[in-house]
Protein backbone atom coordinates (compact mmCIF):
# COMPACT_ATOMS: atom_id res chain seq x y z
CA UNK A 1 0.00 0.00 0.00
CA UNK A 2 1.36 3.48 -1.02
CA UNK A 3 0.78 6.08 1.87
CA UNK A 4 0.89 10.00 2.28
CA UNK A 5 3.06 10.24 5.23
CA UNK A 6 3.96 13.97 4.92
CA UNK A 7 1.06 16.08 2.90
CA UNK A 8 1.48 20.54 3.62
CA UNK A 9 0.36 23.29 1.55
CA UNK A 10 3.37 25.15 0.04
CA UNK A 11 1.90 28.28 -1.95
CA UNK A 12 -0.67 30.33 -4.01
CA UNK A 13 0.83 31.75 -6.79
CA UNK A 14 -0.83 33.77 -9.32
CA UNK A 15 1.71 33.22 -12.11
CA UNK A 16 4.70 31.21 -12.68
CA UNK A 17 6.91 34.28 -11.43
CA UNK A 18 5.52 33.65 -7.90
CA UNK A 19 6.05 30.07 -7.94
CA UNK A 20 7.96 28.15 -5.56
CA UNK A 21 11.60 26.85 -7.02
CA UNK A 22 11.78 24.30 -9.31
CA UNK A 23 13.24 20.81 -7.68
CA UNK A 24 10.73 18.16 -6.54
CA UNK A 25 9.07 16.03 -9.47
CA UNK A 26 5.91 17.94 -9.98
CA UNK A 27 2.00 16.30 -10.88
CA UNK A 28 -0.11 18.90 -12.30
CA UNK A 29 -3.89 18.41 -12.04
CA UNK A 30 -6.30 19.80 -14.51
CA UNK A 31 -10.08 20.06 -15.32
CA UNK A 32 -12.88 21.85 -15.64
CA UNK A 33 -14.30 23.25 -12.67
CA UNK A 34 -16.48 20.78 -10.24
CA UNK A 35 -15.10 17.89 -11.84
CA UNK A 36 -13.69 16.85 -8.21
CA UNK A 37 -10.56 17.87 -8.24
CA UNK A 38 -9.85 19.00 -4.18
CA UNK A 39 -11.32 15.96 -3.25
CA UNK A 40 -9.07 14.07 -5.60
CA UNK A 41 -6.50 15.81 -3.98
CA UNK A 42 -7.46 15.39 -0.36
CA UNK A 43 -7.78 11.47 -0.76
CA UNK A 44 -4.52 11.20 -2.60
CA UNK A 45 -3.19 12.48 0.13
CA UNK A 46 -5.05 10.91 2.75
CA UNK A 47 -5.80 14.50 4.17
CA UNK A 48 -9.49 15.44 4.69
CA UNK A 49 -8.78 19.16 4.34
CA UNK A 50 -5.75 19.60 2.16
CA UNK A 51 -6.97 21.49 -1.11
CA UNK A 52 -9.91 23.73 -0.01
CA UNK A 53 -13.43 23.46 -1.95
CA UNK A 54 -14.29 26.44 -3.63
CA UNK A 55 -18.27 27.30 -2.61
CA UNK A 56 -18.14 28.96 -6.34
CA UNK A 57 -16.48 26.54 -8.99
CA UNK A 58 -14.32 28.44 -10.91
CA UNK A 59 -13.42 31.05 -8.73
CA UNK A 60 -10.26 30.09 -8.33
CA UNK A 61 -7.41 31.89 -9.98
CA UNK A 62 -4.31 30.92 -8.31
CA UNK A 63 -2.02 27.93 -8.66
CA UNK A 64 -1.71 25.68 -5.84
CA UNK A 65 1.32 23.57 -4.13
CA UNK A 66 1.55 21.05 -2.25
CA UNK A 67 4.32 18.56 -1.20
CA UNK A 68 3.50 15.24 -0.70
CA UNK A 69 5.84 12.15 0.76
CA UNK A 70 4.52 8.87 -0.21
CA UNK A 71 5.77 5.68 1.82
CA UNK A 72 5.75 1.87 0.57
CA UNK A 73 7.49 -0.75 2.83
CA UNK A 74 10.37 0.08 0.84
CA UNK A 75 10.84 3.18 -0.04
CA UNK A 76 9.92 7.66 0.13
CA UNK A 77 8.61 8.93 -2.65
CA UNK A 78 8.94 12.87 -2.35
CA UNK A 79 6.83 14.78 -4.78
CA UNK A 80 4.59 18.15 -5.29
CA UNK A 81 1.57 18.48 -6.52
CA UNK A 82 -0.16 21.40 -8.48
CA UNK A 83 -3.66 22.45 -8.09
CA UNK A 84 -4.73 24.44 -11.40
CA UNK A 85 -7.49 26.43 -11.71
CA UNK A 86 -10.45 24.82 -12.84
CA UNK A 87 -11.43 26.20 -16.60
CA UNK A 88 -14.82 26.38 -18.06
CA UNK A 89 -16.75 27.69 -15.48
CA UNK A 90 -15.57 30.78 -14.40
CA UNK A 91 -17.58 33.86 -14.20
CA UNK A 92 -15.10 36.85 -14.76
CA UNK A 93 -14.40 38.90 -17.75
CA UNK A 94 -13.09 38.32 -21.14
CA UNK A 95 -9.91 40.79 -19.92
CA UNK A 96 -9.83 38.48 -17.24
CA UNK A 97 -10.21 35.29 -18.21
CA UNK A 98 -7.61 36.32 -21.34
CA UNK A 99 -4.93 37.26 -18.70
CA UNK A 100 -5.19 34.25 -16.75
CA UNK A 101 -5.19 31.81 -19.63
CA UNK A 102 -2.30 33.47 -20.70
CA UNK A 103 -0.32 33.18 -17.79
CA UNK A 104 -1.43 29.58 -16.84
CA UNK A 105 -0.10 28.54 -20.88
CA UNK A 106 3.14 29.90 -19.66
CA UNK A 107 3.30 28.30 -16.10
CA UNK A 108 2.24 25.27 -17.89
CA UNK A 109 4.36 25.33 -21.26
CA UNK A 110 8.19 26.71 -18.73
CA UNK A 111 7.64 24.37 -15.85
CA UNK A 112 10.06 22.02 -15.97
CA UNK A 113 9.63 20.03 -12.89
CA UNK A 114 6.40 19.01 -14.34
CA UNK A 115 6.92 15.43 -15.13
CA UNK A 116 2.73 14.35 -14.96
CA UNK A 117 -0.15 16.13 -16.19
CA UNK A 118 -3.46 14.39 -14.44
CA UNK A 119 -6.57 15.33 -16.27
CA UNK A 120 -9.41 15.01 -14.36
CA UNK A 121 -12.92 14.16 -16.63
CA UNK A 122 -16.25 14.20 -15.07
CA UNK A 123 -17.59 10.26 -15.97
CA UNK A 124 -21.20 11.17 -16.49
CA UNK A 125 -20.27 13.81 -19.15
CA UNK A 126 -16.96 11.87 -21.05
CA UNK A 127 -17.08 13.34 -24.46
CA UNK A 128 -17.32 17.51 -23.84
CA UNK A 129 -15.19 19.26 -26.19
CA UNK A 130 -13.83 21.44 -23.65
CA UNK A 131 -12.23 18.54 -21.98
CA UNK A 132 -10.74 17.21 -25.45
CA UNK A 133 -9.36 20.70 -26.27
CA UNK A 134 -7.49 20.47 -22.69
CA UNK A 135 -5.79 16.87 -24.46
CA UNK A 136 -4.83 18.37 -27.66
CA UNK A 137 -3.43 21.59 -25.46
CA UNK A 138 -1.49 19.52 -23.36
CA UNK A 139 -0.46 16.50 -25.99
CA UNK A 140 1.02 19.51 -28.24
CA UNK A 141 3.49 20.62 -26.16
CA UNK A 142 4.10 17.53 -24.08
CA UNK A 143 7.86 16.56 -23.76
CA UNK A 144 9.39 12.71 -23.79
CA UNK A 145 10.11 12.92 -19.94
CA UNK A 146 6.30 14.30 -19.06
CA UNK A 147 3.19 12.17 -19.49
CA UNK A 148 -0.64 12.60 -19.28
CA UNK A 149 -2.85 10.62 -17.24
CA UNK A 150 -6.33 10.93 -18.03
CA UNK A 151 -8.70 10.69 -14.94
CA UNK A 152 -12.35 10.02 -15.06
CA UNK A 153 -13.98 11.43 -11.51
CA UNK A 154 -17.57 10.13 -10.24
CA UNK A 155 -17.65 6.58 -11.36
CA UNK A 156 -19.91 5.87 -8.10
CA UNK A 157 -22.45 7.76 -10.03
CA UNK A 158 -22.75 5.68 -13.19
CA UNK A 159 -24.30 2.19 -13.76
CA UNK A 160 -22.38 -0.61 -14.33
CA UNK A 161 -23.13 -0.65 -18.43
CA UNK A 162 -22.15 3.05 -18.92
CA UNK A 163 -19.26 2.54 -16.57
CA UNK A 164 -17.85 -0.88 -19.19
CA UNK A 165 -18.96 1.06 -21.78
CA UNK A 166 -16.78 4.23 -20.73
CA UNK A 167 -13.74 1.76 -20.05
CA UNK A 168 -14.17 0.57 -23.63
CA UNK A 169 -13.86 4.07 -25.24
CA UNK A 170 -11.10 4.79 -23.03
CA UNK A 171 -8.85 1.58 -22.31
CA UNK A 172 -6.07 3.76 -20.81
CA UNK A 173 -8.17 5.69 -18.38
CA UNK A 174 -7.89 5.85 -15.06
CA UNK A 175 -11.37 6.01 -13.01
CA UNK A 176 -11.89 7.21 -9.44
CA UNK A 177 -14.53 7.72 -7.07
CA UNK A 178 -13.55 9.79 -4.28
CA UNK A 179 -16.40 8.85 -2.16
CA UNK A 180 -16.06 4.93 -2.31
CA UNK A 181 -12.50 5.60 -2.79
CA UNK A 182 -12.39 3.60 -6.01
CA UNK A 183 -9.39 3.90 -8.10
CA UNK A 184 -6.80 6.10 -5.77
CA UNK A 185 -4.36 3.31 -4.82
CA UNK A 186 -4.15 2.72 -8.29
CA UNK A 187 -3.95 6.73 -9.22
CA UNK A 188 -0.69 6.93 -6.56
CA UNK A 189 0.85 4.23 -8.31
CA UNK A 190 0.27 4.86 -12.13
CA UNK A 191 1.84 8.51 -10.83
CA UNK A 192 4.69 7.37 -8.61
CA UNK A 193 5.78 5.02 -11.82
CA UNK A 194 6.06 7.40 -14.39
CA UNK A 195 7.87 9.33 -12.26
CA UNK A 196 10.24 6.96 -10.22
CA UNK A 197 10.27 4.16 -12.43
CA UNK A 198 9.41 0.77 -10.36
CA UNK A 199 7.66 0.98 -7.57
CA UNK A 200 8.98 -0.81 -4.24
Amino acid sequence: MIRAVNASFVISAPSIREAPPEGLSEVAFLGRSNVGKSSLLNSLSDRKNLAKKSSTPGKTRLINFFDIVYKTDEAEYPLRFIDLPGFGYAKASKTLQKEWKKSLTEFIKKRASIRVFVLLRDARHPNLEIDEEAKRFIKSFLRPDQALVEVFTKVDKLKQSELAKLKREFPNAVYVSNTKKRGIEELKKIVLEKIFGTVK
